[in-house]
């Protein structure tokens, strides 16, 4: 029987997230200069970074999101920043206020049914305004001296995207969305909000954006035709309405406008879907100067001569506004990270494996060393050679590459190492090679597939032959481990079974069973033990040599589990899943110790560093996060069984 669950994760000690490697890309205006024009601030995952500008290593950080960051906005001082989520159908979707200088959560604002769309701080730092996404918008009004709900109403009878306050009146905002454009008019004394609709005419739009000039008379609303639309806001005794002026520019933007901001001398920097970051004049809405980069172009932000952009392929540019030449500033995988692992004995360096692209990074400075790419390719495993001169990874087109740790340079390939067609699928999205294992005296390679194989390989810089292939399995094999004397291993697979294999007589040793997909597996350091873990979200112990359950936790309430890792002296493992939550468990006592928060989807890998100081962990998101472990303060809490 399973030792309960009964992790309380609201007081269980945090693992202190040293670093984090990746960019949020997919959401629209999520990177921001802030006001002191000497630290971005943008989302990844379920947390916000800041990161000093010209400094590579993000060490400082937000938290408190339990799912992925939406939307941010910083008040015009700095002094706050505000963050809102996704969540769940049928959940309401949590809006968190920072004090930016002691980085403390000062407000958790909840009202808003599965998403937020927007938020706007007025210019005082009074308010604090907030739209709901499709199934809830609501636009409401909060008070920032309490945290709580001023006023608010529904947004319109379609669905709003965008909103901004006016830059000198505090009583009055701006929002869009579907085909409507209202301003709208703040009544403190009586709690309510009074709405005026902008007279289009004609013109029928999906407003994106929003920009408002420092003398409130005039809006740049972007659209998603690819145009923007410039609006004069006349104001009367009672109250504010808008007329269309004008749109422009005359060729529209590729994919429409994505995001936008003004630059200090009042021109137009719009970004677009199709890549493209123009600079507009506000009298006209020509184009001034333009530039297309990689990928569509989702966040835009302005200080002084001094633009940001970045895109939903994860890259951050840096671009001058006199010369408008881009710089890529910082860089990383905008998918699924697949697989981690580190170089044998080595630290500082990691490699991770992702679709289309293996990545070799620096883990003191985060900073990609080497990028390999195999267009329309996915990469589902990777592992370093004992000796470190190759990098051995698995494709979805069923083959092996070897390259290069230094130059990339391509070294061999298997081909058809396992199948890709004329074989049932039982489960999981990776298809070819799934699992990777190198021996240590770097002559054989272990490879598993979804074609349930698990296949030798003997291995030289100038011929690859398979010396046997071992067919026991009956779904995707996951995970492979290898002893230390090269003479036995273990695979696991989705068929509910772990396999000890004799490599010398290149038959079955051991087999153990479970009502589960085995997602992972790992032999003690010792080699006395073996760990795995999988979709019935327990943790279980078994002895190497008989085959038999020792101990079963239960490591998950809510989803998954699909990595472990079991720390170089043994003390410590890890796991992490379906549940977001990276957890490091004491091995002996069966209890977690501490538990790192910041994935806002799937953590599909997690490794202990060589020296067993750091743990680095990867997920759907495509953010790689690096943790630091205080072996000082890891001590079995209070509820422990």
């Amino acid at each position: 029987m399973a030792t309960p669950y009964n992790v309380d994760i609201s007081k269980t000690p945090k693992l202190k997230l040293d670093s984090v490697v990746g960019f949020g890309g997919n959401v629209a205006s999520g990177m921001h200069i802030h006001p002191d024009g000497q630290h971005l601030v943008y989302t990844l995952g379920s947390c916000l970074v800041i990161r000093e500008i010209g400094n590579p290593r993000a060490n400082e950080f937000l938290l408190g999101h339990s799912d992925r960051v939406n939307c941010v906005a910083i008040s015009p001082s700095g002094n706050f920043i505000a963050s809102g989520q996704t969540t769940h159908m049928g959940f309401q979707a949590d809006i968190c206020v920072f004090e930016y200088h002691s980085q403390k959560l000062i407000f958790r604002m909840t009202l808003h049914k599965v998403k937020v769309q927007g938020l706007a701080f007025s210019h005082d730092e009074k308010y604090l305004a907030s739209l709901g996404g499709q199934d809830d918008n609501t636009l409401v009004v909060w008070d920032l001296s309490t945290g709580r709900p001023l006023c608010g109403g529904p947004a319109s009878s379609d669905q709003s995207l965008c909103i901004s306050f006016f830059n000198n009146d505090n009583s009055k905002l701006i929002t869009g969305g579907h085909g409507i454009l209202r301003v709208w008019d703040i009544d403190v004394v009586n709690r309510k909000i009074h709405p005026t609709d902008v007279t289009l005419g004609q013109v029928s739009r999906i407003c994106k954006t929003i920009l408002i000039e420092r003398t409130d008379n005039y809006a740049y609303i972007g659209t998603s035709t690819g145009d923007i639309i410039c609006i004069q806001l006349n104001k009367t005794d009672q109250g504010c309405n808008g007329t269309l002026r004008f749109t422009g520019p005359q060729k529209k933007l590729i994919q429409g406008v994505v995001c936008s901001a003004l630059t200090d001398n009042g021109e137009i920097l719009v970004g677009s879907g199709g890549g493209e970051v123009s600079l507009l004049s506000p009298q006209d809405l020509k184009v001034l100067k333009s530039i297309r980069l990689q990928g569509a172009v989702t966040s835009v932000s302005c200080h002084g001569d001094h633009y940001f952009i970045g895109t939903n392929k994860s890259n951050v540019y840096y671009l001058n506004a006199r010369t408008f030449k881009e710089e890529l500033r910082q860089t990383c995988h905008f998918e699924r990270i697949n697989d981690i692992c580190f170089p044998y004995g080595l630290s500082g360096l990691f490699a991770t494996a992702s679709n289309h692209d293996i990545r070799i990074w620096d883990a003191s400075q985060c900073v990609e060393l080497l990028r390999i790419q195999m267009a329309n390719l996915e990469c589902n495993c990777v592992a370093f050679t004992k000796d470190g001169k190759a990098v051995v990874s698995g494709w979805s087109d069923g083959k092996i590459r070897a390259f290069g740790p230094k130059t990339g340079k391509l070294l061999y390939v298997i081909h058809d190492a396992h199948k890709i067609q004329g074989m049932k699928r039982v489960s999981g999205s990776l298809t070819g090679v799934t699992a990777l294992c190198v021996d240590n005296k770097n002559q054989r390679l272990l490879s598993g597939g979804a074609d349930s194989f698990v296949r030798v390989w003997k291995i030289s810089p100038t011929s690859q032959k398979m010396e046997v292939s071992m067919k026991e399995h009956k779904a995707t094999v996951n995970s492979i481990c290898i002893k230390g004397s090269d003479n036995e291993c273990v695979s696991a697979s989705d068929d509910g079974s772990c396999i000890v294999w004799d490599l010398n007589r290149c038959m079955r040793r051991g087999i153990m069973y479970a009502q589960t997909y085995f997602k992972a597996t790992q032999y003690f350091p010792d080699e006395s033990q073996i760990l795995t873990t999988g979709s019935d979200k327990k943790v279980t112990y078994w002895d190497a040599h008989e085959c038999s359950a020792i101990r079963e936790l239960e490591g998950s309430k809510v989803g998954e589990i699909n990595t472990l890792d079991i720390s170089p002296d043994g003390r410590y493992f890890i796991t992490g899943g379906a549940d977001k939550t990276l957890k490091v468990w004491d091995y002996d006592e069966g209890c977690v110790l501490q538990v790192g928060l910041g994935h806002s989807g799937n953590i599909t890998k997690a490794k202990f560093a060589p020296d067993g100081e750091t743990i680095v962990s990867v997920g759907d998101e495509g953010g790689i996060f690096l943790w630091k472990i205080d072996k000082d303060n890891l001590t079995a809490p209070s509820y422990s069984p």
